[in-house]
């Protein structure tokens, strides 16, 4: 009977963990490094990547109970001649020649092999055929070919992979996508593709049809977008369910499931028939981590009508996915609804922000450098960044929206792309470099794409808001030359759909390597799996981490599949680190009640006083956002989500009043910096670099760090390859320039970068040095052995 039967048979009778209704069973995980590219599925068999086969520890056998039968049999056997002939062998071409057709490459057979001679020199005794025949060679009887079924015979313990890769070829062929959804191809679907850029109107158009429709699910790619089509369809009469990893709520309030639903596109129910199923930015179909949701909402919706909404470069990828279904697309085209004008001259100085601009950052320290320049004006400005909570990020669009409010200015990285409505008259790129991590999963700094910047250009301008006419240009002259290329370039067509392994494949793959890890399982697979050309295998580096996380820890599959699944930034340690409590405590069979989060995040919690504090309420936010996830496929392990929902609520209005005063949270920073520390904002924030510059400044102080914060300050984003001397220098030179003595003084004053009591301090040691005659080399001399002197009463 094939090994594949049983698994089948037991995922059959298995009974569903607890999911919400219309969720996605298994979210995929996400990697780059061992992703197959677009181009790599032709159809045919590759050979495995045998560097992932982990043999199998196999140990000698010791002293036996029962007597050594194939001595009796023969005479006890002379480990010396036995590992002569072993050696002679493994050198046969003959020998290597049969492991090759038998699946045992050079690696393989090497391993095997060395696996092999220990198994049979460590053992005190081995089986009674063995025995024999190693006898016999060693008598000069045998052969020593004689050898190869018993060492084929051993390599398939060590590598169980070997016995049964056709089965493991046929779970991991991806080939077929469309065969995965039944109840898709059971009906005739037509398909209605809403191409145009941002502002054109598309998604209201396909909007309008899901709200007339008897029943439908919209699937957007954030909770913000989710949530305005929830509230905007309950505004307009039609009863709308809210469908998040973390959240459920209900139109009516029996608790009746809606006609309606808006939900991340993650949780979409493939089961669940609807007349009309609208899918948001179709163009990230083609993200390494992402794509997969948007192909498997695309391929297997069982809803009569398909309306399509994103970019006009996906609509060559989606008429061909089609294809394959038997469906055709019908292509409505849109334009934008106001005109959007690059300009022909760069910002330069924040002196001459007006009312309703922007300012696009890619970093979180360029954000905090620009938000405190732009206060340090007399100017109140709303700050967005990705990390933020949702609702923090709504009250900060609210503020800046707001005609009555004197925030009229916006900072933000590359996250006001979607899911907010804004009022802005003028987008200005501070940088249009950003980090991205490469198929490797490498963090490189380039060029922003054209999809990128026309993204976040065409947020300038929106229709129905105060400015009819929006305008895009750069902070530094240079970049806007650059932006313009960029924006004139035609986007690049999508070319290829994600995909990923369900949990029930990997299952199967367990079934025969159960002594495999998870992160060993997936890289396997992905090594074996097949696809077309239409198709590429998503990024699964971030699953293989959580994996490799809590690979000690005692659960079985499925919940160690749901846990590598939850969705968190791995370059957040907090929250990884609460990860792997829950993972522990879910082993012991202990519910993680709420007394028990609310004492491991040190809840209630103040509000912030510096920026480390902010980053790490966010961390805090996050981690309830992962116990919310976990609730819903853990119900009775995480039984308190009410309690944690309220919770997340109060710590979102503490981060609100944290962002709010984030330029006083940057100047705490800074002043509580200790001394000699180099930097006063974590690590995972990086002052922005790019390949052009990466020097090391000195502080104030004298000790060699990356640039500091007060340094990165003065100048708005990145440092336009200017050295730390040459900056120097123009501010000596804006200084003559200005009107009287004082003025460099004042300014610092008002930016914050100095205070009354070291403007005094800084006066008095200049007039000591000028008394005692302290210039040039001798000073610094003195300087620096004052310093020593000082760190010695110190220590």
């Amino acid at each position: 009977m094939r090994r594949c039967a049983g698994p089948l048979l037991r995922l059959a009778g298995r009974r569903p963990l607890p999911l919400r209704h219309g969720a996605a069973a298994f979210p995929a995980f996400s990697s780059s490094s061992s992703s197959s590219s677009p181009s790599d599925g032709s159809g045919g068999s590759r050979a495995p990547d045998t560097s992932l086969f982990v043999p199998v520890p196999l140990k000698p056998v010791g002293d036996a109970a029962e007597e050594d039968v194939g001595a009796e049999l023969t005479r006890p056997l002379d480990k010396a001649e036995v590992l002569k002939n072993l050696n002679k062998f493994y050198k046969r071409k003959e020998i290597q020649r049969l492991g090759t057709e038998n699946g045992l490459d050079a690696r393989l057979f090497h391993q095997a092999f060395i696996s092999f001679r220990k198994y049979i020199m460590e053992s005190s005794s081995v089986s009674a055929d063995l025995h024999i025949i190693l006898n016999d060679i060693c008598c000069g009887a045998g052969h020593v070919d004689d050898l190869f079924p018993f060492f084929l015979r051993h390599a398939k313990q060590i590598f169980p992979m070997l016995d049964c890769m056709d089965d493991l070829r046929k779970i991991s062929d991806l080939r077929l996508p469309p065969n995965w959804y039944p109840e898709a191809r059971a009906i005739q679907r037509k398909i209605i593709f809403h191409a145009g850029p941002t502002n054109s109107g598309k998604t209201y158009h396909a909007i309008q049809r899901f709200l007339s429709a008897k029943s439908g699910i919209y699937c957007g790619p954030l909770k913000l977008l989710a949530h305005e089509i929830f509230q905007k369809s309950n505004a307009a009469n039609v009863p709308c369910d809210l469908v998040t990893g973390e959240e459920r709520v209900y139109a009516n309030e029996d608790a009746r499931q809606a006609s309606h639903i808006a939900c991340t596109i993650e949780m979409c129910s493939t089961n669940t028939p609807y007349e009309v199923a609208v899918i948001d930015e179709i163009q990230m179909i083609r993200d390494p981590a992402r794509g997969w949701a948007w192909t498997r909402a695309l391929l297997g919706l069982s809803a009569e009508e398909i309306h399509v909404c994103g970019e006009a470069a996906a609509i060559d990828l989606v008429t061909e996915l089609m294809y394959t279904t038997g469906e055709e697309v019908e292509v409505r085209n849109y334009k934008r609804l106001t005109p959007l004008t690059v300009l022909d001259y760069a910002l330069e100085s924040l002196d001459n922000l007006q009312p309703g601009d922007c300012i696009v950052c890619f970093s979180k320290n360029d954000i905090y450098s620009v938000s405190r320049q732009v206060e340090a004006r007399g100017l109140e400005c709303a700050v967005i960044y990705g990390s933020l909570p949702p609702g923090t990020k709504l009250e900060q669009a609210k503020k800046f929206n707001d005609p009555d409010d004197p925030c009229k200015i916006l900072v933000a990285t590359d996250a006001i792309g979607m899911g907010l409505n804004l009022c802005i008259k003028r987008i200005i790129f501070n940088s249009i470099v950003k980090p991205t991590i490469n198929e490797k999963g490498e963090k490189e700094i380039d060029l922003i794409t054209t999809s990128q910047a026309l993204q976040i250009a065409g947020r300038a301008g929106r229709y129905g808001s105060s400015f009819k006419q929006g305008e895009v240009t750069t902070m530094h002259r240079d970049d806007l030359v650059q932006l313009k290329e960029i924006l004139s370039e035609p986007v690049r067509p999508v070319k290829a759909a994600g995909l990923h392994p369900t949990a029930e494949q990997i299952e199967m793959f367990a079934y025969h390597l159960p002594d495999a890890t998870l992160s060993n399982l997936i890289d396997i697979f992905v090594s074996l799996s097949q696809v077309d050309g239409l198709y590429f295998v998503c990024n699964i580096d971030d699953f293989k981490f959580l994996a490799d996380m809590i690979q000690h820890i005692p659960l079985n599959l499925r919940s160690r599949y749901v846990f590598c699944t939850a969705p968190l930034n791995r370059k957040e340690p907090f929250v990884c680190t609460t990860l792997l409590k829950f993972a522990r405590q879910f082993s012991r069979n202990e519910p993680l009640t709420f007394d028990w989060l609310c004492r491991h995040t040190k809840w209630p919690l103040a509000p912030p006083k510096n920026i480390k504090e902010l980053v790490h309420l966010e961390a805090v936010h996050d981690v309830f956002d992962l116990y919310l996830w976990l609730s819903y496929r853990f119900m009775d392990m995480f039984p308190d989500a009410a309690l944690v929902r309220s919770i997340q609520k109060k710590l979102d209005d503490i981060i609100q009043i944290g962002v709010c005063n984030i330029t006083k949270l940057i100047r705490a920073s800074q002043s509580s910096a200790a001394p000699g520390a180099a930097e006063v904002v974590p690590e995972d924030f990086p002052l922005s670099r790019t390949k052009r510059d990466s020097r090391v400044f000195s502080d104030h102080r004298g000790v060699k760090s990356p640039e500091p914060l007060s340094v990165a300050l003065e100048v708005p984003g990145e440092r336009r390859g200017r050295s730390l001397k040459a900056y120097r220098s123009s501010a000596r030179q804006e200084d003559l320039k200005s009107h009287g003595r004082g003025s460099l003084a004042n300014r610092l004053l008002r930016e914050g970068l100095l205070t009354q009591e070291m403007l005094r301090q800084l006066e008095s040691e200049w007039q000591d040095q000028h008394r005692s005659g302290r210039y040039g080399f001798a000073a610094k001399r003195d300087d620096q052995s004052g310093s020593k002197e000082t760190g010695k009463k110190k220590k």
